[in-house]
């Protein structure tokens, strides 16, 4: 009784096998289909583009054109006068709408090198049907103008924008500053020691009406004050260096600044012990507060000498720092009417409640 179940057991096991094969060999004959040279859709569709503009496979861009303007006055919607028997390009009759149309898709197929190599290659390689309709679908969507130029003139635009910004800041800035007294007694001092200020109040026929006088001042006093007061942070004087436009261009060279000074950075403290310098310990105390370069370049002088006075480029130091920054805040804030007013609202009333009162 043995004998007889062993062939039903390899037939069951070798069943099983080709049930497993099976989905991959559909999957496979799916992806490999053969598929007619001409497909509805593509390029003139199911009409050869050669054989609608009546020229071979080997036809220059000469004999295209011409066949092209011949057939477009024919089939033109506008001057197409049906005739007897008349046909479309080919062997099908079609209307002259229908034709024209025909007749431009053929041309603006062939007139391009790169879509005629494509779709000669469709012509010699019918199998590959997945393959033309990415190539063709890639040209269609493909954007007209070239992204280069649009990204080029997009960051020249945001850099001119800056540039102009920045300008008005820088403007803005001296204009307050030759408002304030102790830089706008200073700015006349020196302009009285130079002879500036005698020049503009000339007499005889170069003498000039009040108004003018007083613009002339007020120039030679903004001039000194741009001389003499070096402004940083977001009202500095603008840089060309600066500009978006720059920095894309300088990019690979701050990047190999960067690397360099990272790795003196790791030789000279982490290798080999080095102790820190007051640039040094400057960048620290800035990365540790979280502020950019221009804020940190923004802050006086003597608030810089505090914190190095204070070894704030030690952790625990600044810990502590940071903790007093904060308790004093909080003792401002106790003081201040509107916080104390900001407060009882809060707890009087809160958010919540429809009030008239206007502070």
């Amino acid at each position: 009784m043995a004998a007889p179940l062993a062939p039903r057991r390899g037939a069951g096991a070798a069943g099983r096998r080709w049930l497993v094969l099976l989905p991959p060999l559909l999957l496979v004959l799916l992806l490999v289909r053969p598929a007619g040279a001409l497909v509805e859709g593509l390029y003139c569709g199911t009409r050869d583009c050669y054989e609608v503009l009546g020229v071979s496979r080997t036809a220059g861009k000469a004999e295209i054109a011409r066949a092209y303007r011949q057939l477009a006055r024919r089939y033109h919607p506008d001057r197409y006068r049906p005739e007897p028997g008349d046909e479309g390009p080919g062997l099908t009759p079609q209307s002259a709408e229908e034709a024209f149309l025909l007749v431009a898709t053929a041309y603006e197929t062939l007139k391009d090198e790169e879509t005629r190599k494509d779709y000669d290659y469709m012509l010699d390689h019918p199998e590959e049907y997945y393959s033309h309709y990415y190539h063709y679908y890639s040209r269609r969507l493909a954007p007209k103008v070239d992204v280069r130029v649009v990204l080029l003139v997009s960051v020249c635009a945001i850099s001119v924008f800056q540039f102009f910004s920045w300008w008005n800041s820088y403007d803005k800035a001296i204009s307050y500053l030759a408002t304030v007294p102790k830089y706008r007694i200073q700015a006349m001092e020196i302009a009285k020691q130079q002879g500036l200020l005698g020049k503009a109040k000339e007499k005889g026929r170069n003498k000039k009406s009040k108004e003018e006088i007083r613009d002339k001042e007020e120039s030679i006093i903004k001039n000194i004050i741009k001389s003499k007061i070096d402004i940083k942070g977001g009202y500095q004087k603008p840089q060309i260096c600066d500009l978006l436009l720059f920095q894309i261009l300088l990019a690979p060279f701050h990047l190999c600044s960067y690397i360099v000074w990272y790795c003196r950075w790791i030789y000279n403290f982490n290798i080999k012990g080095k102790e820190y310098g007051e640039e040094e310990r400057l960048y620290i105390i800035r990365k540790s507060m979280k502020m950019s370069k221009s804020q940190f370049d923004s802050l006086e002088d003597h608030q810089k000498e505090t914190f190095l006075k204070r070894e704030l480029w030690i952790k625990e130091n600044y810990e502590v720092y940071k903790q007093e920054q904060e308790e004093e805040l909080k003792k401002k804030l106790a003081n201040d009417p509107r916080w104390k007013r900001y407060r009882r609202w809060m707890k009087n009333e809160g958010p919540g409640r429809l009030t008239f009162v206007d502070d």
